[in-house]
Formats: structure tokens, C-alpha cells, sequence
């Protein structure tokens, strides 16, 4: 490719991207939605959250864990102990991370 055909690929996907990212905002109104899918909205957060630890926890290398001895499972269990009993984000981080780091540091799970 020549350097007039990178900058033209390069331009035209900066314009696609911001008319794509942008596009929430030309309305000057809601766009019309209906309420099932506005209820169905509200878990694509979670689920999308979901779907990124879950597998994280509970796979390595595209397996699922074999053992019990893996620092992540006790980790996410008092995260989510600590996280239910006190709603508090910062907390349930250093929680897990205060059992994760001694298990996988100290006994190399």
C-alpha cells in the first residue's frame, strides 16, 4: 500500500468511528424502546461482566481448572463474602487480592 492509501483507510475509519460512537447523540429525544427491552437492558452490564470472569475464574488455558488448589477460587469466594456483606468495591478488591497474592506467592497454587 502506498502512503496515500494508509491515510486514506486510516481518515475513513476515524470518520466511521465517530459517526458510530457519536451516534447516541444526534436525537433530540429518546428513541422509542420498548419496555421489554429496556427491562433486558438493564442486565447487559452484569452479564457482560459475567461473561468476563467467570471464565477467567474458572478456566486456564481453555480448560477448566482441574484442582481445588487454585488461588482464584478461594479469592473470589471472599471477594464475593466480603462484597455481599458490605457493598463496598474497593473493599471486595483488596480482599480477594489479600487472599489471592499469599496462595498463589507464598504456596505457588
Amino acid at each position: 500500500m502506498s502512503a496515500w492509501e494508509t491515510v486514506v483507510i486510516i481518515v475513513g475509519l476515524a470518520l466511521i468511528t465517530l459517526f458510530t460512537r457519536s451516534f447516541f447523540l444526534f436525537p433530540d429525544e429518546d428513541l422509542p424502546m420498548p419496555a421489554w427491552l429496556r427491562r433486558g437492558l438493564r442486565y447487559a452490564p452484569l452479564a457482560a461482566l459475567a461473561a468476563v470472569i467467570v471464565p477467567e475464574v474458572l478456566m486456564t488455558q481453555g480448560q477448566l481448572i482441574a484442582t481445588f488448589q487454585d488461588a482464584r477460587l478461594p479469592a473470589s469466594v471472599a471477594a464475593s463474602v466480603y462484597y455481599f456483606s458490605r457493598r463496598d468495591i474497593l473493599g471486595t478488591i483488596v480482599t480477594g487480592m489479600a487472599v489471592f497474592l499469599p496462595l498463589r506467592i507464598g504456596l505457588g497454587w
